[in-house]
């Protein structure tokens, strides 16, 4: 079999997308098809990837042909696209579930001020925190934004993720909530990848409603949600639901005319207190909760009774210096299907690095290392309405997925700290390709 040097141009304009190629992954070690029907993945379930060794990955334009035994793979072309896995495993590409990825400016003076000592609630009450990301995004074009969103997914690719799901909630007024959806919008065209946009207008109170929260959310209600709807920039609706952000009240409110509109329903709840967020998200048709880290036996219970997907997030409680993780075995005992994600931001979680997270989530919250890796391919895939086409690697699947530098899957919770990815195939085509293996 003859071994590609180097990864093709990228080429994303209509007519490229139209011709079909095929690419062969030959000689891999280990492959996780996660095989099966399609459903969310709970209990036992998470451990079982459907692994085949000695194995082979044959693409027919964006989609998969054929996974399965090296032997039984069918013959491909000269002028086929082959790379040689050396042996190396081969996964679904990670879909991350909850990120920021649109926003201008650091927080690294907030940074240095944590490990000084002061709370992140501190810092929020003092003009930082999300507000400080506010400032900076509002001043900064679409074509700014647009450009350090490309550098991010470029760095994504390296960990082996080819899916996002992107919020907006840095603008806080209707101009720049949706500059912010239009950047998401117009990074997924250029891509190709499967990017969802999640409008998360009521993140935080602006500086110029202070003390109006309440009129705050009016605006968000009566202009904002209908403007993106009309833009169709956003498949989804959020709200950070927490002391200091919007109370229950104030988001029940929102989620109502959000599915008057169409939109499906994320919360970010229970990430600092326990205020019923968990309980709320159940009661009000959320497909997902976020965060979780301070949910009790009762808010699992009603996540299991709604089936709500939890998605966690441990890497913002790290960066934040924090301890409390959610309680992922008592839902998984629960019976939910459980996401892992990066959160990626400026303020409390800087990493775009899933394998970094599923080390977390092994060490810190138990979660074995194939339900990591379940947590973060077919149930992130199911959570954002995705489960028929990613997360699994069988005929007639979507073309995403990596190539990682390890022989057994369960070593990208073992090896902390790096990226992992040779090469990451988004559709059928090599995205991302390390220059040396």
């Amino acid at each position: 079999m003859p071994q590609l040097n180097s990864a093709p141009a990228a080429r994303n304009d209509d007519a490229s997308r139209a011709e079909t190629l095929l690419l062969a992954i030959v000689n891999i070690g280990q492959l996780a098809t996660f095989r099966g029907s399609g459903r969310l993945r709970t209990g036992a379930e998470l451990r079982e990837p459907a692994l085949v060794r000695d194995a082979a990955l044959v693409c027919e334009g964006s989609r998969i042909l054929f996974t399965g035994p090296a032997a039984e793979m069918p013959s491909v072309p000269r002028e086929a696209e082959v790379i040689d896995a050396d042996g190396r495993a081969v996964l679904p590409g990670f879909v991350d579930a909850h990120t920021h990825l649109v926003f201008a400016g650091d927080r690294l003076d907030e940074f240095e001020r944590r490990v000084r000592g002061e709370s992140y609630e501190q810092i929020t009450a003092a003009g930082g925190g999300i507000r400080s990301t506010v400032r900076a995004t509002r001043t900064a074009s679409e074509e700014e934004l647009l450009e350090l969103a490309r550098g991010r997914f470029q760095r994504a690719l390296r960990g082996g993720t080819t899916a996002f799901e992107v919020k907006s909630g840095y603008g806080l007024s209707i101009e720049d909530e949706m500059k912010m959806l239009r950047v998401v919008r117009r990074l997924r065209e250029e891509t190709g990848a499967r990017i969802s946009g999640t409008f998360l207008g009521p993140h935080a109170v602006p500086p110029e409603w202070d003390g109006r929260a309440d009129e705050y959310l009016a605006l968000v209600v009566e202009e904002m949600l209908p403007a993106v709807a009309r833009e169709g920039l956003a498949e989804h609706a959020d709200i950070f639901c927490e002391r200091g952000a919007f109370s229950p009240a104030q988001a029940r409110r929102y989620f109502a005319a959000a599915q008057k509109l169409g939109f499906r329903l994320r919360a970010h709840v229970d990430q600092l207190t326990e205020s019923g967020g968990a309980i709320l998200a159940a009661e009000t048709g959320c497909t997902t909760a976020d965060h979780l880290e301070q949910t009790g036996a009762e808010g699992i219970a009603a996540l299991a009774a709604a089936r709500v997907q939890p998605v966690l997030l441990p890497a913002s409680v790290y960066a934040l210096g924090r301890t409390r993780y959610p309680d992922a075995r008592a839902m998984i005992a629960a019976g939910l299907a459980p996401v892992l994600a990066t959160d990626f931001n400026p303020g409390s979680s800087p990493t775009l690095a899933m394998p970094m997270v599923l080390s977390l989530a092994a060490t810190q919250m138990r979660m074995e290392p194939w339900e990591c890796l379940t947590a973060a391919t077919v149930n992130a895939a199911h959570s954002l309405g995705w489960g028929s086409e990613l997360g699994v690697l069988e005929a007639g699947r979507r073309a995403d997925f990596a190539i990682h530098d390890v022989r057994d899957p369960r070593e990208l919770a073992y090896w902390f700290g790096s990226d992992t990815a040779l090469a990451t195939v988004i559709g059928g085509r090599v995205a991302w390709r390390r220059e040396r293996w």
